[in-house]
């Protein structure tokens, strides 16, 4: 098998605000495997929270190439993976897999989500996210997504001053009343405000929250959870299948994002070892193209909250094949991931 690695600038088409950051833009690098005249793509894109630049990602996708060019085809291997992929990073792992899945897929005339055991295409209502912003925006916003059919709003939390959150959620409440409203501080509320603000949040109708406090204090997670007034999802505190299990049926919510876990199956182990537990499912991304979300709504179906918008966030999409813009993801019978290029593109936006 060949591998080779091309970059491309994400722009947002708005600035994205939370808790800890404000993004503007960032690196999509996409790994492409090319067997017997096939190819299978792949996305890994940067993150500072993650630790993960430009040129990070080019090395580890590069060292990864270089070990899969000693497979013969990408069955074998998938079948490897779980042992040759360890030391990358959980973002680097995720798009490999995922451009072994989109080519072993194409070779199969198979959809991925028949690869990963779903007879039927996989359609999801998805979240749609809010950064921190002003009320009237925020609300404006809301407006134009729920006339386009969204009926989840993600709204991301951790101002300065709580109250700018609470004017916000009123503000997008008002003009979205029938929509479902998620709530996201990215961890910017202290332990000690965190009760009380889950209970003003409550009253105004937040359907649950991510991550309220900061990582690093699972338990104290696990704590604020047995006592919340609605429930608490784990996102930062949970990232490989042994966090998800230590908090199985203590937390109400487990966010699983690809580039956080290593890819769909580990997505699918996590899955099965929250099931029964009272702890649901959520599926989540980072910013990245059609491409980069393709693998997760592939899963989707299996959780109780889908918060996969990350591509309908970008000025341009470099890829299309998911939907979204109607507030619904979905995957077709297309062989593979079943993404494809998206013209018109900025040509000097990428680079080999």
């Amino acid at each position: 098998m060949k591998c080779t690695l091309r970059t491309t600038e994400l722009r947002l088409a708005e600035p994205l605000r939370i808790s800890r950051s404000t993004t503007t833009a960032r690196d999509a690098v996409v790994l492409t495997v090319e067997h017997q005249g096939l190819h299978g793509h792949g996305e890994a894109v940067t993150s500072v929270y993650y630790g993960l630049d430009t040129a990070a990602l080019r090395r580890w996708l590069h060292r990864s190439g270089e070990t899969l060019a000693r497979f013969p085809d990408p069955e074998t291997a998938l079948a490897a993976l779980p042992d040759t992929a360890t030391a990358a990073p959980p973002a680097v792992a995720a798009a490999v897999e995922s451009a072994l899945l989109d080519l072993a897929g194409k070779r199969a005339g198979q959809p991925v989500h028949r690869l990963l055991g779903a007879a039927a295409p996989p359609t999801a209502a998805t979240a749609r996210t809010i950064g921190i912003t002003a009320p009237a925006h925020a609300a404006a916003l809301a407006t134009r997504l729920a006339e386009s059919g969204f009926t989840v709003l993600k709204l991301k939390a951790g101002a300065a001053d709580p109250e700018d959150d609470l004017a916000r959620v009123r503000a997008v409440r008002a003009a979205a009343p029938a929509a479902r409203l998620l709530l996201d501080p990215n961890g910017g509320w202290s332990p000690s405000a965190a009760p009380r603000l889950l209970g003003r949040f409550a009253e105004l109708g937040v359907e649950a929250v991510e991550q309220p406090v900061p990582p690093g204090d699972p338990e104290g997670l696990a704590r604020l959870a047995a006592r919340s007034p609605l429930p608490v999802v784990a996102d930062e505190d949970a990232v490989s299948p042994h966090d998800a299990e230590r908090l199985a049926g203590r937390v109400h919510g487990i966010n699983v994002k690809l580039a956080k876990c290593g890819g769909p199956r580990a997505a699918l182990r996590i899955a099965a070892l929250i099931a029964g537990s009272g702890t649901d499912l959520m599926l989540g991304c980072l910013t990245a193209s059609s491409l980069g979300i393709a693998p997760a709504v592939h899963l989707a179906g299996r959780a109780r909250w889908t918060d996969l918008d990350g591509h309908l966030l970008l000025a341009h999409d470099p890829w299309t094949g998911i939907g979204g813009a109607d507030g619904t993801v979905r995957t077709g019978a297309r062989p593979g991931l079943g993404v494809r290029p998206n013209p018109p593109h900025d040509p000097a936006r990428e680079r080999p």
